[in-house]
């Protein structure tokens, strides 16, 4: 019975889901990086866009890495 509570335990741990990559925040960048941190958080928010779009139209998860490249694809090339 302790084996089987330690399985499920040990499942349920490695099966949680990751922390998700949280927003670039040019201002706390040290000021030679923040260009880049400046752009880096304007590609976070193209995503996180796409990410909403993916949500609105009810895409399935094994396609959705497909449509947030073409969302982006066709941001840029507006």
């Amino acid at each position: 019975m302790n084996y089987l509570i330690r399985v499920i335990a040990l499942t349920v741990i490695l099966t949680a889901p990751a922390a998700a990559q949280k927003l670039v925040d040019p201002a706390t960048v040290a000021p030679e990086y923040r260009e880049a941190a400046e752009h880096r958080r304007a590609e976070q928010m193209k995503q996180r866009e796409c990410s909403l779009k993916a949500d609105q139209a009810k895409v399935m998860v094994r396609d959705r890495p497909s449509f947030v490249l073409k969302c982006m694809d066709a941001d840029a090339s507006k």
